[in-house]
């Protein structure tokens, strides 16, 4: 063999290795890129959304390997266009998927859309997002989480054994433009329906303490024959049991709430609140996780992914 066909041979050769290197170069890549993933709560001024951003992150820590995690809330439960603000950042961050509880149902919907044309995976979690208002912008994104009318059923049932018929109660709801606020509402009502119990009144406590408190002392001293309290979240219920204690009416007047915080517990054990609904808040995150990694790992499409994945809601009362 001559000196340039050997020099042909071996650039032939060379090329060849290199050919053949590029995809396994390719699949380093592919195989480096770990999936960022954002999750977006709303206020981590209440409780139950630091154990939602926790559960969060003792996943991420046994699963690192798989995921990066970036965790974001707003200050409180309404400030929907600081969460709007975080969903627009995220995108400028080229996250590769957002796990998302709106603040709002409709108002977060085109911000979400913004994120799902960058081809970022989105899934809803908490609260769901209002369907019209998705089938308007022609986007679907699935909703992980549990039946929150099913829930506040099982609390209004249980709340329901200790009332009679014609009794009086009022519901203090979350902040009334969120799906799960008018999901726990209708569950209450068909409960109390059912018993044939009267609700009387019916106002927001936008989730907080405070208002909570507010809306319930009002209630309280509007109808004085009042029996019952149905609080949407365990905010409001503390802030009702402080207005019953104020009211002079502790013991005759029976507070339920939903969420099954950690701040409730004791008042479950001395029978200031009657029962709560546990949505497991630490697994919340989880299962919206997981879901999103599900579809990256199988390069799903946003409209390919199911509607609805339907978590444990469970009643809790006195132990």
């Amino acid at each position: 063999m001559t000196h340039l066909v050997r020099r042909r041979v071996l650039v032939a050769g060379v090329a060849l290795a290199a050919a053949a290197l590029l995809p396994l170069t390719a699949q380093a890549q592919t195989a480096a890129h770990k999936p960022r993933v954002a999750l977006i709560m709303k206020s981590l001024a209440n409780e139950f959304f630091l154990t939602m951003e926790d559960g969060a992150k003792d996943y991420q820590k046994t699963h690192s390997a798989d995921f990066d995690l970036i965790s974001n809330g707003i200050k409180n439960e309404t400030d929907t266009s600081a969460q709007i603000r975080i969903v627009e950042q995220m995108i400028v961050s080229k996250v590769d998927a957002i796990v998302i509880a709106p603040a709002d149902s409709k108002a977060m919907v085109p911000a979400i859309k913004k994120a799902v044309d960058a081809g970022i995976i989105v899934v809803n979690i908490d609260n769901r997002l209002d369907q019209d208002v998705l089938k308007s912008k022609n986007i679907k994104v699935p909703f992980v989480g549990p039946d929150n009318r099913k829930g506040a059923k099982l609390v209004g049932d249980y709340l329901a054994k200790n009332l009679k018929a014609g009794d009086e109660v009022g519901i203090v709801e979350g902040v009334s433009t969120t799906t799960n606020a008018q999901q726990r509402t209708a569950g209450f009502k068909d409960a109390m329906a059912a018993a044939k119990v009267k609700v009387v009144s019916l106002q927001s406590g936008d989730w907080e303490i405070d208002k909570g408190n507010a809306v319930s002392a009002a209630m309280l001293n509007e109808y004085p024959n009042l029996k019952a309290l149905l609080c949407g979240n365990d905010n409001m219920a503390i802030g009702a049991v402080s207005a019953v204690r104020a009211a002079g009416r502790a013991g005759k007047v029976t507070v339920v709430g939903y969420d099954d915080i950690a701040a409730i517990k004791p008042m479950l054990q001395d029978g200031r609140v009657l029962a709560t609904a546990d949505q497991f808040a630490a697994k919340q995150a989880v299962f919206g996780i997981t879901t999103a990694l599900t579809a990256l790992r199988d390069h799903k499409k946003q409209n390919e992914l199911a509607d609805i994945v339907e978590t444990p809601v469970e009643l809790v009362t006195r132990k």
